[in-house]
């Protein structure tokens, strides 16, 4: 054999094996993290905004079955429960609902509701009676410590 034939092998082998290696590592790393939904302190957030219900589907008549029909959801999606005693969930006019005493099991999830009733485990009340969240609005969710954890927006501004 040729020494540049044994050069060009052992060179695949190094390639070879340096590309299984960082093929390993790659789901490690993918695994450790993610993005953090524009959490400041440089840890990762579990507690979200997940799925928003805005402008109350049906008859905008102010009703309470009607103000609760507009919603935003709040998910958490670590495996520890959560006291969300102190966040907020604001809309961009400066709406405010700040959580209280409320524990967010892990892989659960809370709806915040405009209207009144009964708070759950699943569901809370902002005991509003106007609308809160518009065709051209966003969610900004903060931790205790006036962090923003996540935020959402829908609708083109300025309409």
């Amino acid at each position: 054999m040729s020494a540049s034939l044994i050069t060009r092998r052992a060179l695949a082998t190094v390639v070879a094996s340096v590309a299984v290696v960082g093929a390993a590592a790659l789901p490690a790393a993918a695994a450790s993290g993610g993005h953090d939904r524009g959490h400041s302190t440089g840890k990762h957030s579990t507690v979200m905004i997940g799925k928003v219900q805005y402008d109350s589907p049906g008859r905008d008549d102010r009703s309470n079955r009607s103000l609760n029909g507009e919603w935003v959801e709040v998910k958490n999606t670590g495996k520890k429960s959560v006291n969300l005693r102190g966040y907020t969930l604001a809309d961009r006019q400066g709406n405010t609902y700040r959580f209280h005493n409320l524990t967010l099991a892990g892989h659960s999830s809370v709806k915040v509701h405009t209207g009144k009733g009964k708070n759950t485990a699943h569901d809370v009340y902002q005991n509003r009676t106007d609308y809160v969240w518009d065709k051209r609005d966003a969610a900004t969710l903060r931790n205790d410590h006036k962090r923003i954890l996540d935020s959402q927006s829908w609708g083109k501004k300025g309409r």
